[in-house]
């Protein structure tokens, strides 16, 4: 049974940021399942995933295809810029020209539901960094973008009106609370709805690595979104939720969850 949930008007798409982790074999993944077996179960329980494998390295078309005849046809991917894109900012011609290619298989087959650029929490908002976001936008042409920003800074009214008012999707986090993190707000809402969970581990945030998303939520932490997930819903029609601490499976845990809530349960 796949995760997709209609809440009055509003469809609401939960799944994790990537899939493919050997530590989710066992808490998630049934022992021995081989990595080229992982998004055929995955698919089996969300209806979505943010492809973050693209951050790192642009796939090659035939990777594509193999990701999208792997899927049910209602099946919807979340493909991350690359680096180059949102942390160097330095993408060549041929780089673009291959993050083009490589997302055809997804747009052929209709299950692309927007592009990923997470910014880091070293770009800080000014006129040239805003006008930066702006012709990302338009260099990604009709695929709907979602933006997430690291630095509290970017939360003035007047920035995240100017990048919605774009057309770009803005998304809102749960991060650790630390000083000039974004807040846990809710942003956004137009064109669609997106919300990312990344932990909430204080000790190893600025550590970095991989056990700096070792973090599980707490049904109390989980529920107390809910209102505010709701609102956001009800004024998009569609709403991505992705959990994104995934270390050792934990992100599925709270992805399920969280469907299980919002079900009453």
């Amino acid at each position: 049974m796949n995760a997709e949930i209609q809440s009055g008007k509003t469809e609401l798409l939960i799944g994790t940021s990537g899939y493919s982790f050997p530590d989710w074999v066992g808490p998630f993944y049934p022992p021995g399942t081989p990595k080229g077996e992982m998004l055929d179960f995955y698919s089996k329980h969300f209806s979505t995933v943010e492809v973050n494998s693209t951050y790192y390295r642009i796939m090659h078309p035939k990777v594509s295809w193999n990701m999208v005849n792997k899927t049910p046809d209602d099946f919807q991917f979340t493909v991350k810029l690359h680096s180059s894109m949102t942390h160097s900012r330095d993408a060549s011609p041929v780089q673009w020209d291959q993050y083009t290619r490589m997302l055809e298989p997804f747009i052929e087959k209709k299950k692309l539901s927007c592009l990923l650029a997470q910014f880091p929490y070293s770009f800080k908002p000014s006129e040239s960094s805003v006008r930066y976001v702006e012709d990302l936008n338009r260099r990604t042409g009709e695929v709907p973008l979602s933006v997430e920003f690291r630095y509290d800074e970017w939360y003035r009214k007047d920035i995240l009106e100017r990048i919605e008012g774009s057309g770009m999707a803005l998304v809102s986090v749960d991060l650790p609370r630390l000083p000039h993190l974004p807040p846990p707000v809710i942003i956004g809402g137009k064109p669609f709805g997106y919300v990312r969970f990344h932990g909430r581990n204080t000790s190893e945030w600025w550590n970095g690595g991989a056990l700096r998303y070792d973090y599980s939520y707490s049904d109390e932490e989980l529920q107390a979104w809910l209102p505010a997930i709701n609102r956001l819903g009800a004024e998009s029609g569609k709403l991505f939720v992705m959990f994104n601490n995934c270390h050792f499976g934990q992100a599925v845990k709270d992805a399920i969850r969280m469907k299980e809530l919002f079900r009453g349960e």
